[in-house]
């Protein structure tokens, strides 16, 4: 019994380790990047085959480290692929591409800062191919992930744009251009009866978080969907852990042979107090699109 019990620690520690020693099959070696453009800070993590790990926002973390981020793939046989998800099988990262103030990064450095930021990342994960675009500019976050398969493949579900907002979050509104009247509003609490629900759970054009410590808030606006599938956000409440936000696509569905798709979204930020950042981030959903 104690030669298993010692087994199964050895065996926890070695996963552990060599999750934490991960390296990806291309990129810079470096065990970060970290991104600085005007008041948007973002964290490249090549552990993460080079996702992101952080977003901050005038030097405080929106969000938290202890998360995957990106597009993920679930597979009904397999489980998860993708971005931290290491489980299973690493993707294959195909080419990574660092842009700063227009200028290509031959070799990026840990710090990078400027004006605006552009990166491409490809990969394939079995029969996709899979492109994330990050941008910055203007104080904007720009993601943008594409989709091109060849192959007729049931998933389980895929999540994009997976935002892990740190768990001092405490409320979050949603909404649909076209249905001005019909807002969501949720508070984000740790109590247990709360605990790990999904929020949301429907097709919105914007939604937006607020965390009080700062008083700062974040909008996230889709800006692009494919019209095959539905795009669906929610939010996943984990107290002490993050209020995490997923785009689901594909939940238990089949993606057609020669599916090409595009998925986008921004995210731009906001401070204001507690009684006043809803009306606040409602003014900046709409110039998202202006």
């Amino acid at each position: 019994m104690m030669k298993t019990i010692f087994a199964f620690i050895l065996f926890s520690t070695a996963a552990s380790a060599s999750a934490e020693d991960f390296r990806p099959n291309i990129g810079p070696d470096l065990p970060s990047i970290t991104v600085e453009c005007g008041e948007v800070t973002i964290l490249l993590r090549q552990s993460t085959q080079w996702t992101p790990g952080r977003i901050d926002f005038r030097g405080t973390p929106m969000t938290t480290e202890r998360s995957a981020y990106g597009t993920v793939f679930r597979y009904p046989e397999i489980g998860f692929i993708g971005t931290a998800h290491l489980e299973n099988e690493p993707e294959d990262l195909q080419s990574l591409s660092f842009f700063l103030d227009g200028k290509e990064l031959t070799t990026p450095e840990a710090k990078l800062k400027g004006e605006s930021f552009r990166f491409v990342r490809e990969s394939k994960i079995r029969g996709f191919l899979l492109t994330n675009i990050i941008e910055i500019k203007g104080n904007c976050l720009y993601e943008t992930t594409t989709i091109k398969t060849n192959v007729e493949t049931p998933l389980s579900l895929v999540y994009h744009f997976m935002h892990a907002w740190t768990p001092t979050v405490s409320e979050l509104i949603a909404g649909n251009d076209d249905q001005p009247d019909d807002d969501i509003y949720q508070p984000l609490l740790d109590d247990d009866n709360v605990s790990r629900l999904f929020y949301i759970n429907r097709a919105v054009d914007w939604l937006s978080v607020y965390e009080p410590n700062s008083g700062q808030f974040a909008v996230s606006r889709i800006l692009e969907v494919p019209e095959e599938t539905e795009s669906i956000s929610t939010i996943w409440n984990v107290p002490n852990t993050y209020r995490k936000y997923y785009l689901r696509v594909f939940q238990n569905q089949t993606v057609p042979k020669d599916f090409n798709g595009t998925w986008k979204m921004v995210t731009a930020f906001g401070c204001e107090t507690s009684d006043k950042w809803q009306p606040a981030a409602k003014v900046l959903v709409k110039k998202l699109i202006e």
